[in-house]
């Protein structure tokens, strides 16, 4: 019985070193970037043999990658299961019913997978089946707060997937959820997910920032997201370098002027303007500065046409408007305008629009204002929105731009690009007053169960990762995401003192726990060997060589840094051990 054993553990060990051996690992790496990659992570991930395409927006991981997304992974159920999570593994295959109980089959609407029967759809996200599952389980207070989670593929029909793994159809996500009887539970379990994330990403080796967000096809109420600047990313954020604060645009304040309401208000009169379309086209006209104007924009929700006053070129903010009027919206049609308010774009205003009309804070109160006629080529002048605009409404429904003031501390806000790499969110009662999932409160009154939910792009902190550490030559990893610590490279490994050393020096360090990746390659040119060295780019580069070896001697490369240094042979084993430190 104990020979089988000792066998056994040599075959494992055979194995174990084999797998970590280049001449045998499926490693593909490219000189040349890939012609459809544009960002640096899907540049490099792919040049070094970390992913390829299968579709667009479908990837297929490879062994080399596939071992960055573990050691992710671990990390997030390490810092999930403390905080008291428990694992689940949900279906991605889902009864299309479930999910029309919640309404979120309209609104995914085609981002949602169907399956061709139409019974079933491909699941984006998992709140409805957690939910599904804590119903009549969790009947009273005394069995809350439950955290659970899973780390789970999911589906969404981006209709221009793009940045590689950043933004696809298919992709992996950690998404967790808690249960509670209160909203002070709710709050708590909120702040533990907080400090997770935070232990997560800081655990990950990236650089983020957190900002209040919108809750959007979630629902709930408050929302943060945790973010990484990057032009590659599909939101835009506002940042106050100065004191923190920072927002996704979708609800971002700034503080910025409001238009003047001057003493004298003269009565609204009418003005030919043939073919003027828009407000800088009108301010050339007129000679008159922006801030005089009021830009009208047409919106639909339920049906119903809703008028929005701007001042001057100011941007809305469909988010902020949909959160106002509690309803998805559209933009007006072309051929629909004329029926609604008698007049194309660019001649539309709020004098004799009949039906709802709302405005920025900006212009409350404002007066003197230039806007459309709802006539073509015709505008209105010495419009007073307090006198001639009976139960206009105001809200902040502007989009902010760089260089706005900061709304805590006043310094200016810039406004960028960022990948959003998790997203938390108090959902309240949404899901479990839609789904039916009650408990009894400690006086046996029945209430709805109080929600969390909360997520992490699990390939995104992958690429995130690269797009913050990479340089000409390839990834820069460090330990803790590395897909090996080491890489061990045997120059021309056709010597029998350079093999002989390479095989001693591999050995050693597996067996006191380092991932090493061997380039035992025969016939391979020192130069492509290092080539690919730098492009995988793990933490220390040993280098074996037979020059260096008629001195006892090999070379260590800080990949990170370039720094290199020669050691002895029997100082090896204490230098990476220091190095890697």
């Amino acid at each position: 019985m104990v020979v089988t054993f000792l066998i056994f553990e040599a075959n494992f060990e055979t194995i174990y070193n084999t797998i970590m051996k280049i001449s045998k690992a499926f490693i593909p790496t490219l000189k040349e970037d890939p012609a459809d990659a544009v960002i640096p992570s899907h540049k490099l991930m792919v040049r070094a043999g970390m992913i390829r395409m299968l579709s667009a927006g479908i990837y297929s991981f490879l062994p080399l990658g596939y071992k960055v997304i573990k050691k992710i992974t671990k990390i997030i159920r390490e810092e999930m299961d403390a905080i008291g999570g428990q694992e689940f593994h949900l279906p991605a295959l889902n009864p299309k019913e479930i999910w029309e109980q919640t309404n979120r089959v309209e609104a995914f609407g085609d981002t949602m997978f169907h399956i061709k029967n139409r019974d079933y759809v491909l699941a984006p996200t998992h709140e409805e089946i957690m939910t599904y599952h804590a119903k009549g389980v969790l009947k009273s207070y005394k069995e809350m707060p439950q955290i659970w989670y899973q780390i789970q593929t999911k589906f969404r029909n981006e209709a221009r997937p793009r940045s590689g793994v950043i933004r696809g159809r298919q992709f992996l996500m950690k998404d967790a959820y808690s249960f509670d009887s209160s909203w002070e539970g709710l709050d708590a379990s909120y702040k533990l997910h907080d400090n997770a994330y935070r232990n997560i990403f800081d655990r990950c080796g990236i650089k983020y920032f957190i900002v209040g967000a919108s809750s959007g096809a979630m629902g709930g109420s408050k929302s943060e997201e945790f973010m990484v600047k990057s032009d590659a990313g599909e939101d835009t954020v506002a940042h106050c370098e100065s004191c923190g604060y920072a927002a996704n645009v979708e609800v971002a304040q700034s503080k910025i002027d409001p238009v003047e309401r001057h003493e004298e208000s003269k009565e609204f009169y009418e003005i030919s303007t043939p073919n003027i379309k828009s407000i800088n086209e009108l301010c050339e006209f007129l000679k008159i500065d922006e801030r005089q104007t009021a830009k009208s924009r047409v919106y639909v929700f339920n049906n119903e046409p809703v008028l929005v006053l701007m001042s001057g070129n100011d941007d809305v903010n469909e988010t902020k408007l949909e959160s106002v009027l509690g309803c998805a919206v559209r933009p007006g049609h072309p051929d629909e305008l004329k029926e609604i308010t008698g007049a194309d774009a660019g001649s539309i205003g709020p004098i004799g629009f009949k039906h709802k009309i709302i405005a920025d804070l900006r212009l409350e109160n404002a007066n003197s204002l230039y806007s459309g006629a709802n006539k073509n080529d015709f505008h209105i002048g010495g419009i007073d929105l307090k006198r001639d605009v009976p139960n206009i409404e105001y809200y902040d429904l502007r989009t902010v731009e760089s260089g706005e003031a900061c709304p805590k501390c006043g310094e200016k806000l810039e406004v960028f690009k960022a990948i959003e790499l998790g997203h938390i969110f108090k959902l309240g009662t949404k899901y479990s007053e839609s789904l039916g999932a009650m408990f009894l409160d400690e006086n046996g009154k029945e209430n709805p169960i109080i929600m969390g939910s909360y997520g992490i792009g699990v390939e995104r902190v992958l690429a995130c990762y690269i797009e913050q550490n990479y340089d000409e030559r390839g990834i820069l990893w460090d330990n803790n995401l590395g897909p090996y610590q080491i890489h061990l490279l045997g120059l021309n490994m056709k010597k029998d003192k350079v093999i002989e050393t390479s095989e001693k020096i591999y050995a050693t360090l597996s067996q006191n726990g380092y991932e090493v990746l061997f380039d035992d390659r025969k016939g391979v040119q020192a130069g492509f060997k290092f080539a690919d060295a730098d492009l995988i780019g793990l933490p220390l580069q040993v280098i074996v060589g037979e020059r260096a070896l008629k001195e006892n001697m090999i070379e260590i490369k800080v990949r990170r840094t370039g720094e290199r240094v020669k050691v002895n042979l029997d100082k090896v084993y204490d230098k990476v051990a220091e190095l890697l430190k």
